[in-house]
């Protein structure tokens, strides 16, 4: 059988699409269904759309016999996560006139719409255009958005490190004005597609995440990603950054060969030009050698074990044409966000606002979406977005830190971050149901549920202010990096969650299946022992995740 017969569908799709253009036109133009078609859907992907319904109907409009009620959404391309105050405006606006309402930070530190019926999504991305934004290359078999650590406050040398996410997903992006012809009415110049030297016509075997981290905090969960840089920091200099590569939290139910994997470390490079090249050849590694035949074992981490790590360091050095020193020495010592406010060496202000999963909307008694807009409006303050889906109002001078305050105060903003409870904050889940395809149960709609039915637990414990991470998602594929947290809960079923334990509080160490198939009362009473015990024999200073791999709660980690 020839490799080409070889190639899973989606492969096929991608080598026939004409440069990602496939029959995109013809299907956004078809009125007579809100679909698209089946080879666009994944074809849309790479233009940072997806194709969802509302799961919730499903059932209802096939009674009916109506077809499932369609919609997109789309995702921006923001590296590291920053916005201007006119962008965050007119975000705001085309939220309102073009989608749910609701504007979703993620997990990778951008921003997301959902609910978009296909009529509204030219006029949105003309929409972000005109604002100087875009959704390229935020879905698909490419490379997705840049992670940065957030918070300037984080090192005098924050702004030059930050350059670095815009730099690679500059370097990063595809070369088919697909997007631009068919979105934003860009004549097509020549019959002939583009020429791509990274992805070629092919693209990558699957997705690919990059991340900057600055220690001690590793608030962009560094090793989740393919590709982990560490910015290493000598005498207040950037010398260089560590570079680490195949991590990945995505495994499936049932399939005992899928695995999450932190990234290893295999080599430190001193230079802006050594860094971009090397990150642009782990790439064309991936190209090369990924799995094509079977998604579930494409992404790079089973590249990398395939290969083996030396063999791998090898030919990237061989592809590089230098060789990466010995990693050079780091430490992180939390992985979190500093609630708040706060002010760095320039003197600038930062106030650090908790957004429960992400949902930026106007809630009972804190008016999220509406004081953004209100601080926007000032022009006094830009925006950035965490690892952990909450906001950062950002670049703040002195002389407006009030009137910012004033605002937040005045919608219960700053309330709603102080009341909230220390495991609350360091809770995240995925969007999962309604919208998700992938979703076995619930994610972001329940989860603050259940954390209010934690809260009494720890209480109860005297464990109210310890710093445990606890994550949960709707199916095993890991958006919310659930592997990663010192407490995981993922969806088998509705209602149901596989309990895992002993991650790490650095996000330094994956944790382990501990019991599966839990319903709530299931889950709160296994939670109510272990807290108790944890109370009773800990150490001082212990984390839970590392006194749950004490105690052999979970095999070896």
């Amino acid at each position: 059988m020839s490799e080409q017969k070889k190639l899973s569908a989606i492969e096929h799709i991608k080598i026939k699409s004409e440069g990602l253009r496939g029959t995109l036109n013809e299907s956004v133009s078809n009125q007579i269904t809100g679909s698209i078609s089946e080879d666009d859907q994944a074809l849309i992907k790479f233009h940072g759309m997806y194709q969802q319904d509302d799961r919730d109907r499903r059932e209802e409009r096939a009674v009916k016999k109506l077809e499932r009620l369609y919609s997109f959404m789309i995702r921006l391309r923001l590296p590291g996560g920053f916005l201007t105050a006119e962008q965050w405006e007119a975000t705001h606006h085309i939220a309102g006139e073009n989608s749910t309402g609701v504007i979703k930070i993620t997990t990778r530190q951008t921003v997301q719409l959902h609910g978009l019926l296909k009529s509204k999504i030219k006029p949105t991305i003309q929409s972000f255009s005109l604002a100087k934004l875009d959704s390229i290359a935020t879905c698909g078999d490419i490379n997705r958005n840049v992670l940065c650590s957030s918070h300037p406050g984080q090192s005098p040398l924050h702004a030059e490190i930050f350059a670095y996410a815009d730099k690679i997903s500059e370097m990063l992006k595809p070369k088919t004005r697909a997007y631009y012809e068919i979105w934003l009415g860009e004549e097509k110049l020549a019959e002939r597609t583009e020429e791509d030297p990274l992805y070629e016509d092919r693209y990558l075997p699957r997705k690919f995440k990059i991340a900057i981290a600055i220690p001690p905090n590793n608030d962009v969960d560094v090793f989740a990603n393919d590709i982990g840089l560490i910015a290493i920091i000598e005498n207040n200099r950037l010398k260089g950054f560590n570079i680490a590569v195949g991590g990945g939290l995505s495994t499936t139910h049932g399939n005992p060969d899928t695995y999450a994997r932190l990234g290893t470390v295999i080599g430190f490079a001193d230079s802006e030009e050594k860094v971009l090249k090397a990150v642009y050849e782990v790439l064309t590694i991936q190209r090369d050698y990924g799995n094509r035949t079977d998604r579930k074992f494409a992404r790079l981490k089973y590249t990398l074990d395939k290969l083996g790590v030396d063999a791998f360091r090898a030919e990237l050095e061989n592809r590089i044409g230098f060789k990466l020193e010995e990693p050079r020495s780091y430490h992180f010592s939390e992985r979190k966000d500093y609630y708040g406010w706060m002010q760095n060496e320039a003197g600038f202000w930062y106030y650090t606002a908790f957004v429960e999963n992400g949902r930026v909307t106007d809630l009972e008694g804190a008016a999220l979406k509406t004081a953004f807009f209100e601080v926007a409006q000032t022009r006094k303050a830009s925006f950035r977005f965490t690892c952990n889906q909450n906001l950062i109002l950002s670049d703040i001078q002195p002389e407006d830190k009030l009137i910012v305050e004033e605002i937040l105060a005045k919608h219960g903003v700053i309330q709603h971050t102080e009341n909230a409870s220390v495991i609350r904050r360091n809770a995240m889940a995925c969007v999962a149901l309604p919208t998700c395809p992938l979703a076995l149960a619930e994610g972001q709609r329940y989860l603050p549920q259940l954390i209010s039915k934690i809260e009494p637990i720890l209480n109860r414990h005297l464990l109210s202010d310890e710093e445990i991470t606890i994550r949960m998602t709707g199916c095993p594929n890991g958006c919310a990096r659930p592997y990663a947290a010192e407490i995981g809960l993922i969806g088998t079923a509705s209602g149901r969650y596989n309990l895992y334990l002993g991650g790490d509080y650095q996000g330094l160490r994956l944790n382990k299946i501990y019991k599966e198939h839990l319903d709530e009362a299931q889950i709160l009473e296994n939670l109510d022992q272990l807290f108790s015990i944890y109370k009773n024999e800990r150490t001082s200073g212990e984390r839970f995740g590392d006194f749950a791999v004490r105690k052999w709660w979970v095999a070896s980690v």
